[in-house]
């Protein structure tokens, strides 16, 4: 019997889970994909919005803005990166009033650092802007981070601390009991609790009937993004560059990652299908057209990969977070959840806690945890010290990102382990470079199957039927 379930681990869930996990209860999370993360965590434009944007006196303004004073601290107990870029809101002269509310609205969210840039000192900030631009809202306080770092580093570190991990967990079935819930999972598994955190994403309204607690819908939005090589990010920008926001949305923007390629994008379309991520021609063009307006002469010609994410848009206008008989039930979670995560997780926690929740923080509770040593970023006495500690990290196994052998096979017995080979990427960046895997994925799955005890024709590229290799061609079958 556990105390508590959360079911999703994506950065919210993970969030949650870990901090909980400092706490003297039995906890576990439930994923219905073959790793964390899988949801919008894995696809998003991983910014730390400052709070300027969401209407005042909402859950998205109050824990955006909480959440973004939280996450350095966060992140520096975790060991991952985050860097303090800025972001700017670019506008022409017809859309300066937008700037103006965006700012007052800020400051009305208890937002710190605005300030409006008039034309000369914005263009002396950002020469490669277009020069028809007239002004900006400045955020000093907004940041990037490495979201799959954020999600793997949350639900790791609840994992060092006791939480348990199932994943392949679809649950289908959700039953009351004397003494609280039994979650049951497609493939018949079931565990029981007495708490349940619904943080399903795309699916916490299908989750939330389950539980009695639905009333609301959610939906798919696409966003298309594509990902400039790392050689030309020093030419354009180091801060997230936006335009004047929308109703669906922050608009196509202009940012680095925290690793050093630009991202464009994303796109914004509602869609009824959950699963569709797959990138389409009129998405690129949009993209093409939008990013224009913001900055001239974006080489395209390095444009090195692209993807697609879907945002969990509720039907509220709001986050949806609330609590019925001992179910804290999350909707909404999109943009921008990731900058609000840590503290939905706080409020989460005090959500349970009226709820009758009690329970003390465990005595040797770790809030800290040391991130996969990145080689490709050490000095060369550092690499020497390493190689001579493990010679597994003097194997370059991915020549674009510098990922060695040691790394990856860390990233396989480190919570939470990757299992296939798009998971030793998102926790290693292998095959995330300029080739995009081809020269190191064969290497992967070897080094896969030999630490998981597999053959080569049972490791996936992502869980499910994501089958490599079908059969031996040599040697016989």
């Amino acid at each position: 019997m556990y105390d508590v379930v959360v079911i999703g681990a994506g950065i919210v869930g993970g969030m949650i889970s870990r901090r909980l996990a400092r706490l003297d209860l039995k906890l576990c999370i439930l994923e219905k994909e073959n790793d964390v993360g899988m949801g919008a965590s894995r696809a998003n434009s991983a910014i730390v919005h400052a709070g300027f944007d969401a209407k005042e006196g909402s859950l998205k303004a109050k824990l955006n803005v909480r959440g973004s004073e939280m996450m350095e601290d966060i992140a520096r107990e975790l060991d991952i990166k985050y860097i303090r870029n800025e972001s700017l809101v670019v506008a022409f002269a017809h859309e300066r009033e937008s700037i103006r509310d965006l700012y007052e609205r800020g400051l009305r969210n208890g937002v710190k650092g605005l300030s409006i840039l008039e034309k000369e000192e914005l263009h002396a900030l950002e020469p490669h802007l277009n020069p028809e631009l007239d002004c900006a809202l400045r955020a000093s306080t907004g940041a990037i981070i490495c979201p799959f770092e954020l999600c793997l580093a949350s639900v790791g570190n609840a994992m060092d601390n006791g939480a348990d991990l199932m994943c392949n967990f679809k649950v289908c079935d959700i039953q009351k009991t004397d003494g609280g819930y039994t979650v049951t999972a497609a493939d018949g598994r079931s565990v029981q609790t007495r708490y349940i955190i619904n943080s399903a994403g795309l699916y916490s309204d299908k989750i939330a009937d389950m539980t009695g607690d639905g009333g609301f819908t959610v939906h798919a939005r696409r966003g298309e993004y594509m990902v400039l090589d790392k050689a030309c990010s020093k030419n354009i920008t180091t801060r997230s560059i936006f335009h004047t926001p929308t109703k669906m949305g922050k608009g196509i923007l202009i940012t680095p990652s925290a690793h050093g390629n630009i991202l464009l994008g994303p796109t914004a379309v509602d869609i009824d299908d959950k699963e569709n991520r797959a990138t389409t021609p009129e998405g690129f063009a949009d993209i093409l057209a939008k990013t224009g307006d913001n900055m001239a002469d974006i080489p395209f010609n390095q444009v090195i990969t692209s993807f697609c994410g879907l945002r969990a848009v509720g039907d509220t206008g709001d986050f949806i977070i609330r609590e019925r008989d001992g179910v804290v039930t999350l909707g909404g979670i999109e943009s921008p959840g990731l900058s609000a995560s840590p503290a939905i997780a706080e409020y989460v926690e005090e959500l349970l806690r009226n709820a009758g929740m009690n329970a003390e923080q465990k005595a040797d509770y770790q809030p800290r945890r040391t991130s996969l040593r990145a080689f490709g970023e050490m000095t060369p006495e550092e690499k020497n010290a390493v190689i001579a500690k493990d010679p597994r990290y003097g194997r370059i196994v991915c020549r674009c990102e510098q990922i060695t052998e040691g790394e990856i096979v860390e990233s396989i017995h480190k919570n939470p382990g990757a299992q296939d080979v798009d998971g030793v990427k998102r926790r290693t960046r292998s095959g995330m470079g300029r080739c995009q895997g081809g020269f190191c994925s064969t290497i992967v799955l070897e080094i896969l199957a030999r630490e998981l005890k597999l053959d080569l024709t049972e490791v996936t590229k992502f869980g499910g039927g994501s089958v490599i290799n079908y059969r031996k061609t040599k040697g016989g079958i």
